[in-house]
């Protein structure tokens, strides 16, 4: 009984410490979760402002733009995990500690590392997935939305017909209606111009009335016309001075025209392949590759004018290109210039001709191998740019859970108000730091790990920071705490001026 005894408070201690857990676990999932659909709808939001004027007016079925946004959506993911991570942060522990639950556990006891234990391992949790998202999902929905995006920008809009404009939307046909009516579809007062016959020739249609639409396939046009005149123009190989016109008057005329680009038509998705389309190990492919072919790409920028044009007939100078240091003062040695003295004019016109000819052969040489190492080299730096982005993102993620929490516990404020204004203004500056150093990065500036590290850099020492000064209690944003700090320093002053007087 006395050894029970004993044992009793751990076991109650292990208890209150699982519920404890359980209810911060609750008290963090849920922001979590609508934190991540509120940025996420935010950045889709975007996404449709940006395209609505290609999605609109194409006649495009409600799963093709479901497919779109929803591959547009996981290619927004690495964006709105970190925001979402950072906003749940704050206002998790802004909730405990409005409602002084936070203070509550803290009375018990536990320390805030200890309260935020469960909260960290979601965390991890969560940023590990971010890797499979970044390096497996998003690289595929990339690749799928930037043929959806192509297949639609090469469909046309719908036939649409307009009182008095021409409809140009069908390659070498203009049609003019007068009027359409809204209810029967039906067209009065039709004029068709077509162009489409290889030879030149053109047919004219006037009509009275009639219907023109598409079929179901959207592959033909479909034309009805009533009461109507064609003319057709016939051009032979004397067409400025004389054509052949014909004449036809018809009651009814029907004719289905085959017609291209109004349906939605699949692109082949391996077609559109980047570095933003391939996940970590193709990207070390890549890398590996692309270093070795920009190495090429500069020996051969340089190589061939000094052996090929410039030094042709000094092959003792040949083994400059092989030195780690080229030495570029070589000096004409002195018989050649001898030899030049005894020459007559004409074989010294000759020679210059032949070295301005060597010369700009050289500068071509020159400019198009080096912009074949310079297109390997931006296609490096770019790689490197994506594989250091994939792996930097789980450690962001953490990196804001650290920032959000201990600010959410230090601030004391729930809701949403002082939360998406703390996580708006921290992913601003993540952002701006991190759009600054990718660039770097892309330039070839700095080196691609630290462009893309940057910003972690920048924000690991401000999230230990934080969570130092959470763990110890700080009035870093308390404002009373300012202001008594404000009062006693102006009581101080106000003494040490009464003893001067």
């Amino acid at each position: 009984m006395a050894l029970a005894g004993v044992q009793k408070p751990k076991v109650e201690k292990r208890y209150r410490m699982k519920t404890i857990h359980r209810f911060t676990l609750k008290s963090f999932l849920g922001p979590m979760v609508l934190s991540f659909f509120i940025v996420m709808f935010i950045l889709m939001m975007n996404f449709v402002w940006r395209y609505i004027d290609e999605l609109v007016g194409k006649g495009l079925s409600f799963g093709i733009i479901i497919e779109l946004l929803f591959y547009a959506t996981a290619n927004m993911m690495p964006l709105g995990i970190p925001l979402a991570t950072l906003f749940a942060g704050i206002m998790t522990m802004g909730n405990l500690g409005e409602h002084n639950e936070l203070l509550a556990m803290k009375s018990a006891g536990m320390s805030l590392p200890r309260i935020l234990s469960p909260l960290m391992g979601v965390v991890l949790v969560v940023a590990v997935a971010s890797f499979f998202v970044v390096n497996n999902l998003v690289p595929y929905s990339n690749k799928k939305m930037m043929a959806i995006i192509y297949d639609i920008r090469q469909q046309k809009e719908n036939m649409e017909f307009k009182d008095g404009i021409f409809f140009n939307g069908i390659d070498n046909m203009n049609i003019r209606v007068g009027h359409q009516d809204p209810e029967t579809q039906l067209l009065t007062d039709v004029l068709i111009y077509d162009t489409r016959d290889r030879n030149g020739n053109m047919t004219t249609t006037v009509a009275d009335s009639g219907y023109i639409y598409m079929s179901d396939d959207k592959k033909f046009l479909i034309v009805k016309l009533y009461n109507g005149q064609t003319y057709e123009t016939t051009r032979n190989y004397k067409w400025s001075t004389e054509n052949t016109v014909r004449h036809q008057v018809f009651a009814e005329q029907n004719g289905a025209l085959a017609i291209d680009g109004f349906d939605f038509s699949r692109t082949d998705m391996n077609l559109f392949s980047n570095h933003q389309t391939k996940n970590i190990s193709e990207l070390q492919v890549d890398i590996d590759s692309l270093r070795v072919e920009s190495d090429r790409g500069a020996a051969r920028s340089y190589e061939p004018l000094l052996k090929k044009y410039l030094m042709t007939r000094d092959e003792s100078a040949w083994g400059l290109f092989d030195t780690v240091k080229v030495d570029y003062s070589y000096k004409v040695p002195t018989d050649l210039i001898a030899t030049l003295g005894e020459m007559s004019l004409e074989e010294k016109n000759n020679i210059v001709s032949k070295a301005k000819t060597n010369a700009r052969m050289s500068r071509n040489t020159l400019n198009r191998n080096e912009d074949t190492a310079k297109d390997s080299l931006n296609k490096l730096y770019r790689s490197k740019v994506e594989w250091h982005r994939k792996v930097s993102l789980p450690i962001s993620v953490i990196i804001f859970f650290l920032i959000g929490a201990p600010l959410g516990a230090i601030i004391r404020k729930g809701g949403l108000a002082m939360p998406v204004v703390v996580s708006v203004l921290f992913f601003v500056i993540y952002y701006i730091i991190s759009i600054a150093g990718e660039k770097m990065a892309k330039e070839g500036t700095w080196d691609a790990g630290f462009g893309m590290w940057f910003s972690s850099f920048i924000l690991l020492p401000i999230a230990l920071y934080l969570t130092h000064i959470a763990t110890n209690d700080s009035n870093l944003f308390n404002v009373d705490w300012y202001v008594i700090q404000y009062n006693k320093i102006k009581a101080k002053v106000q003494t040490l001026a009464k003893k001067n007087r």
